[in-house]
């Protein structure tokens, strides 16, 4: 059974940072390709962030150069690091994973940014 558990988030200033953290269990983390996405109120998902079983990363233009994504196999966890937060950064964000047509969520972490 797969399990993401998404943690990190919080309140926090604009400007300051966050470390998004989210644990996989019941996956074969290591083949598995890794996603943030979130979802502001009112908005449709988003993808954040993702990066390949090989460790290819591509982020949304909107956080370009701010943030980024890691994953570690050994420990099977993917971390978004978000530095230069904003108040449009607001959202739940939600680990997602992806092994050939398995797809994956967790149950997100509220991020909120005041300005």
């Amino acid at each position: 059974q797969v399990q993401l558990v998404e943690s990190g988030g919080g309140l926090v200033q604009a400007g300051g940072s966050l470390r998004l953290s989210c644990a996989a269990s019941g996956i074969i983390f290591r083949f598995s390709a890794m996603a943030w996405y979130r979802q502001a109120p009112g908005k449709q998902r988003e993808l954040v962030a993702a990066i390949t079983s090989g460790g290819s990363t591509n982020y949304a233009d909107t956080v370009k150069g701010r943030f980024t994504i890691s994953r570690d196999n050994a420990k099977k966890m993917v971390y978004l690091q978000m530095n230069s937060l904003k108040p449009e950064d607001t959202g739940v964000y939600y680990c997602n994973s992806e092994f050939g047509s398995q797809v994956s969520w967790g149950q997100g972490t509220q991020v909120k940014v005041s300005s």
